[in-house]
């Protein structure tokens, strides 16, 4: 069977082709996994030839770290904005426990589960990952300290209590990938490990 002819690709700037491209690669990657970011893939989502795409991105793995970049930095920030709406550090851990463990999330969770094994041969990639992880460390560190300044949170290591948390909520949510165990019930389980690391009564971050 013979394939469609490809449409002419429009005449566009540098810029407005670059900028395609890049949003092409996050919806390939959101839809079909980082992996699936490839000359190919993203060359049929914009319907161009790959080989316009290698003009733009001749560099694959860097195209691969900036995709990956672009998507968890837009979850951070859009994380950022939901918990800085709650008033006390106690309600904004209790939010984004929730919210980065109700399953909405997952396909960013995948991006991420990728992006650790990829990065292992994309050196690249595994700067990003370390960047963006020590900006999400950074940001709950943040949410903990202030819950120490306030008195509602006991810890004398707000640093290693993030980097345990956040080890957690990455690991659940990679299971929940395969629906192992009860993946619904992700947050209860971490909830009651973060009270006590925090020295918190069990249940407080569940109350409203």
């Amino acid at each position: 069977m013979s394939r469609p002819a490809r449409k002419k690709a429009a005449r566009k700037s540098a810029a407005e082709r670059s900028v395609e491209i890049a949003d092409a690669a996050c919806a390939v990657a959101l839809e079909h996994g980082l992996y699936a970011v490839t000359l190919r893939g993203v060359a049929a989502q914009v319907d161009v030839a790959p080989a316009l795409v290698a003009h733009y991105e001749p560099n694959m793995d860097a195209l691969v770290a900036n995709t990956f970049g672009t998507i968890v930095a837009r979850e951070l920030a859009e994380v950022g904005e939901l918990v800085a709406e709650r008033e006390s550090p106690r309600t904004r851990l209790a939010l984004l426990l929730e919210t980065l463990l109700d399953g909405s999330r997952d396909d960013v969770t995948l991006i991420w589960v990728e992006a650790w094994a990829l990065g292992r041969r994309n050196e690249a990639l595994a700067e990003r990952v370390r960047a963006e992880m020590d900006d999400w460390r950074t940001f709950l560190q943040a949410i903990i300290e202030a819950g120490i300044a306030s008195g509602e949170f006991e810890t004398d290591d707000a640093a290693s209590v993030a980097w345990q948390v956040l080890g957690m909520i990455d690991g659940l949510n990679a299971h929940a990938l395969v629906s192992w165990e009860d993946s619904g019930d992700r947050g209860t389980r971490i909830g009651h490990a973060v009270e006590g690391m925090l020295g918190l009564h069990r249940g407080v971050l569940a109350e409203p």
